[in-house]
């Protein structure tokens, strides 16, 4: 699964292209389904969420904005503030003014989501001091929960090689975030 495989059929859909939809799916729910299941707890669901969360990529597909970040973490988070909705859904509903005072917000301030986009930034700016195929190995590794061997064969090198190319490109990233 590429990023930028998956930026285009974003695109595609954007334009209502059901044959890109079927794609996108076949690419992601099984990298989707895991993030639902984790955080809802329940198969069914996770199941009945997870298909929640592709009208919602069919219907705001024209929303993504590719330059700003990556295609499968824009999926992603589609896929975590549904499961965060289906939670809030499920708690009662306050019957005391006083209890509702008791009930933590748990979105990000303002300031918080200002400090998020500015550090995404930076580390979309140090992405880009990496070779492509290592830079692309640690997205990969760290966006999309590849394991090691996956990031082998997807890269066509031997699994050693590939954990070195990422403890060398984290350690770069370390040293590019620190100055």
């Amino acid at each position: 699964m590429r990023d930028d495989e998956i930026s285009y059929l974003i695109g595609r859909i954007s334009l209502k292209d059901r044959q890109a939809f079927r794609r996108l799916y076949d690419l992601t729910c099984a990298k989707l389904f895991p993030i639902c299941l984790r955080m809802l707890g329940r198969r069914e669901d996770a199941e009945e969420a997870l298909q929640e969360i592709y009208v919602k990529i069919w219907q705001r597909a024209d929303r993504f904005a590719p330059g700003e970040t990556s295609a499968f973490a824009w999926l992603a988070a589609i896929a975590r503030h549904h499961a965060i909705d289906v939670i809030r859904a499920r708690r009662p509903v306050a019957s005391d003014i006083e209890e509702a005072y008791d009930i933590a917000d748990t979105d990000p301030s303002p300031e918080e989501n200002s400090i998020q986009r500015s550090e995404g930034r930076r580390i979309e700016g140090c992405l880009r001091r990496l070779e492509t195929d290592k830079a692309s190995a640690v997205r990969a590794a760290y966006v999309e929960g590849l394991s090691y061997e996956e990031l082998a064969t997807r890269h066509g090198v031997p699994l050693n090689t590939m954990k070195t190319w990422l403890r060398r490109s984290l350690l770069k990233l370390r040293e590019c975030l620190g100055s």
